[in-house]
């Protein structure tokens, strides 16, 4: 599960710079204020969608799986985009020869703060800029550090409404796991490990064991080499001396993510490194 942190926030203010719309479609344009829109396809709403352009160099950041921020209101579309760099210093909505004429409205970056499933984090441009229309190209020109215009091609597609699968499946998630834990103590669940060098990992599915105080995840490494654990402020040490490491974590619900430290000596010198639990609620089972 990729984290990421979206200025969603910038896309709402930039669309009060919106100033209508149109059914016709206009590939080019000579300032940005001229770019012909066309009203929204879908309803309004925050949507989470594919954002493809003509070349490799100009792309989303790698977090964001090619994806970015489109925000539908009054009709209007406006899509954020992260960068991997602070490489592109403005955008301009329409061809590269208009971006530098008097009165040729640039677009700025906002600041970025990216989070890698290696736990690092770094500080990147991202963009607003308004979509005329969903699954066809228009022009979006882009400048560098090298003070060049260049002209690309992009398109948005494939919007899906953020928050509503989620709240589905977590609804019925929920009453999976209410009705399980009615029914015996000791439980398996299917869990996915994010974060760190992606070499170590953790025994799927894990078991779940419930007690009068609450449920507790026992998590078993890949690597004999984790001396501790720290969950929410708790320290928790190791429950066995060989073989693998294994850890008894009190959890409070399987729907869900957990975050969690967990140290190594398996380098150097020991080393803390942040990690993601998933669980998939609907597979949690009891043990007969």
């Amino acid at each position: 599960m990729k984290k990421t942190l979206l200025c969603v926030a910038g896309a709402f203010i930039a669309l009060a710079m919106f100033t209508g719309s149109n059914t016709n479609k206009q590939k080019t344009s000579e300032s940005a204020s001229q770019v012909v829109i066309a009203p929204a396809p879908i309803e309004d709403g925050v949507y989470e969608a594919e954002f493809h352009t003509d070349n490799s160099m100009f792309h989303v950041n790698e977090a964001y799986d090619g994806k970015g921020i489109l925000t539908v209101k009054d009709g209007a579309m406006m899509m954020h985009v992260t960068m991997p760099s602070k490489n592109v210093l403005n955008l301009y909505e329409g061809l590269a020869e208009d971006a530098g004429k008097k009165g040729a409205v640039l677009i700025e970056p906002t600041l970025d703060t990216v989070t890698y499933s290696d736990g690092t984090s770094e500080e990147v441009y991202g963009f607003d800029f308004r979509v005329p229309y969903l699954e066809d190209e228009f022009d979006l020109a882009l400048i560098g550090k090298k003070e060049v215009w260049y002209d690309h091609k992009v398109y948005v597609c494939n919007p899906v409404l953020k928050g509503a699968d989620e709240a589905e499946t977590s609804e019925e998630t929920s009453e999976i796991a209410s009705e399980v834990a009615q029914e015996a103590s000791e439980y398996t669940i299917e869990v996915e490990l994010e974060g760190g060098s992606g070499r170590a990992g953790i025994t799927s599915p894990a078991t779940i064991k419930v007690t009068d105080d609450g449920m507790i995840l026992i998590i078993e490494w890949s690597s004999p080499n984790y001396d501790y654990m720290i969950v929410k402020d708790v320290k928790y040490l190791p429950t066995n001396k060989e073989g693998n490491s294994i850890f008894e974590i009190p959890i409070e619900t399987v729907d869900e993510s957990l975050d969690v430290i967990a140290d190594t000596v398996a380098m150097s010198k020991p080393h803390e490194v942040e990690y993601t639990i998933h669980f998939k609620s609907e597979t949690m089972k009891p043990i007969s």
